[in-house]
C-alpha cells in the first residue's frame, strides 16, 4: 500500500502491518487477556446513533475546543504513548510536528523515546507529560520539575497501570524491551528486514526521561522490570493530592472510570480527567470509556474537564463523545499505525482525514460549533 491510498484507520493498520515485524505490530495492536475490552471500545460507538438537524445554514463550522486551559483547533488530541521510535525512527518528533501543524495537543510519555525538551521545541501546540508514579518520591519531584522547566502545560498522571496487563500476544513472540525474542519472534523480524535496517542505521534507541534508570542495552532494567520494580502499587489519593499541589497547574488523571473516582479527582484539585481503560491493555472486561461517559459528565462535568479515549476510529465517534459532554477526545492507535506506516506524513494524513471527517459530520449534523452538539442528537440501541 501507498500512503495516499489510506482513507481510514483500517487502511493505516493494514499498511503498518505490512511494514512492521510481527512482534512490534502486535505490541501496538494487542491488548490484555481475551482482548474483549479492546473490541468493546469501538463497538460502544456503534451502539449509538446520530440524529441530525437539517436546514440550519451550516456553511462553516468551528471545530475548536478549550480543555484544561488549552485552546485546540480540533476536538481531538494525540494521547501520549510509549516507545514511539520503536515504530518509526522519528517517533515523538513526528507526532509533535503533526500536532503542531493541526493546532492540537500531544503528549510525551515517561517511557517516551524523545526528550520532553526536544518535543517542546518542535511543536507550538500544548504539550502533555504522561507520568508514572514511582516508589522514589525524589524521582517524581525531579521529573515534575523537569517538565515544568521544559514548558509542559499539562501534567497527566496515569492511574490504571500500577502493574502491567496480561498481553498474551507479546508472550507468544517473547516481545520485550530490551529485545528478548523467542524463535517465533526472531523469524518474524527476519521477514521484515527493512525495519531492522532502519532501526540500526538511526540513533540509539533510548528513554530520555528515564536515563540512568532503564538501560536499553539490558544492563540496568528492562521495561517489564520498570513496571514491577520502580512503579508504586501503593499509590494513594493522598499521594496524588500532594502531586497536584506541587505541580500547581493543569493536572489530569488518566484512567478514571468510576463516578466516585471522578469526584475525588475534582475534590483534590485536578483540572481534568481522561476516562480510559488504556486501550484494553490493562484490565480486560472493563467497561468502555464511551459507555461510562454520560454518568461521569453528569456527576462532575461542571467541576472538571472530562475527556475520554479508547476505540476512536472515525470523526463520527468523536462527535458522539462530544455530544455526551466530553471536552476533547484522545487518539492512540489511530495515529500510531500511520506513524509506523509512514512517519510524520502518515500522522499528518491521519489527522487531516480526521479533521475532514469531523467537519463533514458537523455540517451533516447541522452544528456550527462543538457546543451545539447535544445529547438530543443521540439515540442508543
Amino acid at each position: 500500500m501507498r500512503l495516499n491510498q489510506c482513507q481510514n484507520f483500517h487502511d493505516f493498520r493494514r499498511m503498518a502491518r505490512q511494514r512492521l515485524p510481527g512482534p512490534i505490530f502486535n505490541y501496538i495492536d494487542g491488548a490484555a487477556d481475551d482482548e474483549t475490552t479492546y473490541r468493546r471500545n469501538t463497538q460502544a460507538f456503534e451502539a449509538c446513533d446520530l440524529v441530525p438537524d437539517v436546514l440550519r445554514g451550516v456553511a462553516e463550522v468551528d471545530m475548536s475546543v478549550t480543555v484544561m486551559g488549552q485552546k485546540l483547533a480540533l476536538p481531538v488530541y494525540c494521547s501520549p504513548t510509549a516507545l514511539q521510535r520503536l515504530f518509526h525512527h522519528d517517533g515523538e518528533r513526528a507526532v509533535a510536528a503533526a500536532a503542531g501543524k493541526f493546532g492540537t495537543m500531544f503528549g510525551v510519555s515517561s517511557l517516551g523515546t524523545v526528550s520532553l525538551e526536544e518535543a517542546r521545541k518542535i511543536s507550538g501546540g500544548p504539550q502533555v507529560y504522561q507520568f508514572y508514579f514511582h516508589k522514589d518520591r525524589g524521582l517524581n519531584r525531579d521529573m515534575m520539575a523537569r517538565a515544568k522547566e521544559a514548558g509542559v502545560q499539562v501534567m497527566m498522571l496515569t492511574v490504571d497501570s500500577i502493574t502491567g496487563g496480561n498481553r498474551e500476544r507479546d508472550k507468544r513472540t517473547g516481545f520485550a524491551i530490551p529485545f528478548r525474542l523467542n524463535l517465533s519472534g526472531i523469524a518474524q523480524f527476519a521477514v521484515k528486514p527493512a525495519w531492522a535496517i532502519n532501526y540500526v542505521t538511526h540513533e540509539r534507541f533510548r528513554l530520555p526521561q528515564l536515563d540512568g534508570h532503564v538501560d536499553m542495552g539490558g544492563g540496568a532494567m528492562s521495561i517489564s522490570r520498570y513496571f514491577t520494580d520502580m512503579l508504586d502499587p501503593a499509590m494513594s489519593w493522598d499521594d496524588v493530592a500532594a502531586m497536584v499541589r506541587e505541580w500547581g497547574g493543569q493536572f489530569c488523571l488518566k484512567g478514571i472510570m468510576s463516578v466516585e473516582d471522578a469526584r475525588r479527582a475534582a475534590d483534590i484539585g485536578c483540572t481534568g480527567i481522561v476516562l480510559s481503560n488504556h486501550g484494553g491493555r490493562q484490565l480486560d472486561g472493563s467497561r468502555s470509556a464511551f459507555d461510562q461517559l454520560a454518568e461521569i459528565v453528569d456527576a462532575v462535568g461542571d467541576r472538571i474537564d472530562v475527556m475520554m479515549d479508547g476505540g476512536v476510529q472515525r470523526g463520527t465517534h468523536v462527535l458522539k463523545a462530544l455530544a455526551l459532554g466530553a471536552k476533547a477526545v484522545g487518539l492512540g492507535r489511530y495515529y500510531l499505525f500511520p506513524l509506523a506506516a509512514a512517519g510524520r506524513p502518515g500522522v499528518e494524513r491521519a489527522l487531516e482525514l480526521m479533521r475532514v471527517e469531523i467537519e463533514r459530520a458537523m455540517k451533516l449534523m447541522g452544528c456550527r460549533t462543538v457546543a451545539e452538539l447535544q445529547r438530543r442528537h443521540l439515540r442508543f440501541r
